[in-house]
């Protein structure tokens, strides 16, 4: 068994948990992902099944990716999302245009500074492990591109958006510098990945699905061959 299978990635859990679950299953050590999702977040994760499978993670991790997510207005955490603890907290007196004119303005190359619990490296330490610490760095801010923000709904202090960007692309970091633009700061309440690598949330099953197709031997009919990938990247280009 080699190719990709897209997963549903569960809230709550790591990346690293899926890929150890599709591992327990197939009883095939060579099984990697393609890109961190947070715990936090939930939607889709290519899992790579197989050596020929694992040499096309870079590819796919090196696509653009699209994100449900949902903002939250007038607090700003530790974490840049709902798990942080509160660094402040302001009322939320913007309007609509306001919020819809500071969306669109971070869309196009932006730069980014990378929150500190992430899982970049900095001296051969993980931000994040620093950061549990109480220990700030000083990060080097990133260039990524923004290709689109859509927004769906705006209720309250609340923005529902649908975000196409390129890898490397920190939502929670978005959100958090939208809430800075509007002057009131701002989290990342959910986020969910919709779409990677040619992956959507639309043929991704769920980890408990993939169990059970696999002990009913039709594991075969949700994966991508290698071939058909290479494939769909040639047509793409």
């Amino acid at each position: 068994m080699t190719g990709v299978v897209c997963i549903n990635k569960p809230i709550g859990k790591s990346s690293h948990f899926a890929v150890a679950v599709i591992r327990r299953i197939t009883k095939i050590k060579k099984v990697g992902h393609t890109g961190t999702l947070d715990p936090l977040a939930t939607g889709v994760l290519p899992v790579c099944i197989g050596r020929e499978a694992t040499k096309l993670s870079q590819l796919i991790m090196d696509s653009d990716k699209e994100y449900r997510a949902v903002l939250k207005l007038g607090i700003s955490t530790t974490t840049q999302d709902s798990e942080g603890e509160i660094l402040s907290q302001k009322e939320v007196n913007v309007t609509n245009e306001q919020i819809e004119k500071a969306v669109e303005s971070f869309v196009g190359e932006i730069s980014q500074i990378p929150p500190m619990y992430s899982a970049i490296k900095i001296d051969g330490k993980k931000l994040y492990e620093l950061a549990r610490k109480g220990v700030e760095v000083e990060r080097k801010p990133r260039i990524v591109t923004i290709n689109y923000i859509n927004i769906l709904n705006i209720s309250g202090d609340e923005v529902e958006m649908v975000i196409g960007c390129t890898k490397g692309t920190y939502i929670r970091t978005l959100c958090n510098d939208i809430g800075d633009a509007l002057g009131c700061g701002g989290f990342m309440k959910s986020l969910v990945r919709t779409k990677c690598g040619g992956f959507s949330i639309e043929n991704s099953i769920t980890l408990e699905e993939f169990e059970e197709l696999y002990n009913k031997g039709e594991a075969e009919s949700v994966i991508v061959s290698p071939e058909d990938i290479m494939k769909k990247k040639t047509e793409e280009k």
